[in-house]
């Protein structure tokens, strides 16, 4: 599937990109190099604009795979990449996926996140068909938890010490979205 953009009203989603026109990359390596960030999401390694650039190809690449739809979280008049929503482990045939989601530092605390999740669920649940979202986080991320509320998603349980966070283990807290829901 080609890349979808989605404009929310207030947030444009669109590709993330590095070329001439709109270049993500700075705004990826600054917000995977926070501190808060990187504590919650350590598996990303992006210390430079070179490896900001490899995770730009590598979220193409799996959109075109139809593994991960991901989107850049826009300032609609500037282009301005303020952060990154999307679906990821995407199963079209038993219909689910699971939300994924970052705000750059700059910008945290301004609803950014609960507008553009919302939008990206009902592309999921409309364009995609999709039947069940899953939306997980580490306990501590209070942050992560008032967005899975702000969108609608059930609690569904607790997965003990699944997490590592600053070197200790954490619970995790999984949540679901049904297109049933209301």
């Amino acid at each position: 599937m080609q890349p979808v953009e989605i404009n929310t009203g207030t947030w444009y989603l669109r590709q993330i990109r590095a070329d001439s026109a709109i270049d993500d990359r700075p705004a990826i390596t600054a917000a995977f190099n926070e501190a808060a960030l990187k504590r919650y999401t350590p598996q990303f390694e992006i210390p430079d604009l070179a490896a900001a650039g490899e995770y730009v190809a590598r979220r193409a690449a799996e959109w075109e795979r139809d593994e991960r739809y991901s989107w850049a979280i826009a300032e609609p008049v500037s282009g301005e990449m303020v952060g990154e929503v999307g679906l990821k482990d995407v199963d079209l045939h038993q219909a689910f996926a699971n939300a994924s989601c970052w705000t750059h530092p700059d910008w945290r605390g301004l609803g950014i996140m609960g507008v553009a999740l919302r939008a990206v669920l009902r592309f999921g649940f409309g364009a995609l068909d999709l039947h069940y979202i899953g939306y997980a986080h580490a306990a501590s991320n209070t942050s992560s938890r008032r967005v899975a509320e702000k969108c609608g998603f059930t609690l569904d349980g607790r997965l003990r010490a699944a997490a590592l966070v600053d070197g200790a283990r954490e619970d995790v807290l999984v949540w679901s979205r049904l297109a049933t829901d209301p």
